[in-house]
């Protein structure tokens, strides 16, 4: 699959913007010139040869801090998806094979998530649980996990109602089996766009989060708090929130450019480009197979 979505433009747009933001988060801090929380007395001073994108209103780096801060806005996004992942997966899967009442309670727990209000539900329990990345990702994971379950729920639907499968419950394979040898196999294509997709929600939701001063609490860096920290200066900096924002719009693009190659390389319509380009490979060979001759 990697090298169909590769061979894809967007694939490899995909990959090349996400490459570098991992790169980003796992070398950023380690590049970053100056101290991110030092402060100097050269305030809302403009970019420069020592300073490349200027300094804030207590005059720490804004290059320095943008870099360090990488780390913590796209650990906390992966945080999140996989919560959600882990979360949303198995229910969903476990909801065709584990009878009504399993099944009934599962889909209103799901129903019931999808109708909180996002935000204010994150902001809530976070206040309860303390104010701290892992906890604040851990309940967007969780409000974020219906779409898992849905998702995977409405695949391993369409494969339990298989022949095949009806078949092997017949002859006495066990659930495990079956959803291993199985289900798995074609779910795992939607389950990777889903994934894709909460990669790009959960870095939208990480930097508001870190907007309002919860999950990674200040001085420490992050994309969203950067952008909370320069509003109030935007009449001496009007470019201050160019970078940050550049960033995050870059990192959300690349994980939906990601999900649309991961959809259209899986499934009929991965199938169907598949046998596109065999004949397209055929055609060439015939078209050669003469000039060769001719030689």
């Amino acid at each position: 699959m990697v090298r169909r979505i590769l061979s894809l433009r967007a694939g490899r747009l995909a990959a090349g913007i996400l490459s570098a933001i991992a790169l980003l988060a796992i070398f950023g801090p380690l590049l970053a010139p100056d101290n991110p929380l030092g402060s100097s007395s050269k305030t809302l001073a403009g970019p420069s040869g020592q300073h490349w994108l200027g300094t804030d209103y207590l005059g720490r780096d804004v290059f320095s801090r943008l870099l360090d801060g990488s780390r913590d806005s796209v650990v906390g996004a992966v945080e999140v998806a996989l919560v959600a992942l882990v979360v949303g997966v198995i229910p969903g899967l476990l909801s065709v094979y584990l009878g009504r009442v399993f099944e009934w309670t599962s889909l209103r727990l799901a129903d019931t998530l999808i109708s909180l209000p996002f935000l204010v539900f994150a902001v809530a329990v976070t206040a309860l649980l303390g104010n701290g990345i892992t906890q604040a990702m851990l309940v967007v994971g969780v409000l974020v996990s219906p779409v898992f379950f849905r998702v995977s729920r409405a695949a391993t639907l369409a494969v339990a109602r298989s022949q095949y499968v009806e078949v092997a419950l017949i002859s006495g394979a066990s659930v495990n089996w079956i959803v291993r040898r199985h289900v798995w196999v074609k779910v795992l294509p939607a389950v990777a766009v889903a994934l894709a997709q909460t990669m790009g929600v959960g870095f939208i939701v990480v930097s508001s989060l870190s907007f309002l001063g919860i999950g990674v609490q200040p001085p420490a860096p992050t994309w969203g708090g950067l952008l909370a920290s320069d509003l109030n200066y935007l009449h001496y900096q009007p470019w201050a929130p160019v970078a940050p924002s550049v960033l995050i719009m870059a990192t959300v693009w690349g994980c939906n450019l990601l999900a649309d190659a991961i959809r259209d390389v899986s499934g009929e319509t991965g199938r169907a480009l598949i046998n596109t380009r065999k004949a397209q490979a055929n055609g060439l060979g015939a078209k050669r197979i003469p000039v060769e001759g001719r030689v």
